[in-house]
């Protein structure tokens, strides 16, 4: 059993909990974290036997895919002082691979999609929701379970309602409880598919979205719509 690790959270997490400590701080909480982590990840028969930490690089194609809204277009908050330096660390002393040309999510589905049951994620991020694996969410201790239908449908409402953290523009009052009232009927990918391109009457949105919120499965891959 393998844990990946989502570093982008911890990197932020520690780097903005220490905006006014030392590097020295702000290092020793990443490190703590990770540690932490690392013992925490243990549940039941899922004991892990590696770890890796994944970090998102530079030039994340979604920037090209994105034409309804600038890619997390809306995030125009400085960064934390000490995020860059948490990161390099955790390079350095961690192995942290750089995800370059994507996200970390993307390189940790990847990865995910490889070793099947024999992997856990670890991460707070709900759009680790459409992989169907073990997720841990280090903040409340909990392990969270997909199935492939639950995953398959996790995707799908999160296209019909966007993502605001990311600029992603979903349907007008579209949310939730909406978006699973909407899909109830389905029964496969392509119903789901279908109630998408009714709702925003586009496919290129339907298309844009999908691309946008779709975590890769395999190596530069774009999503595409499932065929009958």
């Amino acid at each position: 059993m393998k844990a990946l690790i989502d570093a982008d959270l911890v990197a932020y997490r520690c780097a903005a909990a220490c905006e006014n400590e030392s590097l020295q701080t702000a290092i020793a909480r990443s490190n703590s974290m990770i540690e932490d982590i690392i013992i925490g990840v243990d549940h039941d028969d899922r004991y892990y036997d590696s770890w890796k930490l994944f970090l998102t690089g530079s030039n994340n194609y979604r920037h090209s895919v994105a034409t309804t809204a600038t890619y997390k277009g809306n995030r125009t908050k400085e960064k934390p002082k000490h995020l860059l330096d948490i990161r390099k660390q955790m390079v350095e002393e961690w192995g942290a691979e750089i995800c370059e040309g994507q996200e970390a999510d993307d390189g940790i589905a990847i990865e995910a999609t490889a070793l099947g049951n024999d992997c856990i994620i670890v991460s707070l991020d709900k759009d680790f929701d459409q992989i169907p694996v073990w997720r841990y969410i280090f903040t409340k201790k909990i392990w969270k379970f997909q199935t492939e239908q639950e995953a398959v449908k996790s995707f799908y409402k999160q296209v019909l309602m966007g993502d605001s953290a990311d600029n992603i523009i979903g349907l007008y009052k579209v949310g939730p409880v909406k978006a699973e009232k909407m899909l109830k009927d389905c029964t496969n990918e392509l119903d789901m598919y279908n109630v998408c391109l009714e709702a925003y009457n586009s496919p290129e949105r339907v298309l844009e979205n999908a691309r946008l919120l779709w975590l890769r499965r395999l190596p530069n891959q774009m999503w595409e719509p499932p065929v009958a």
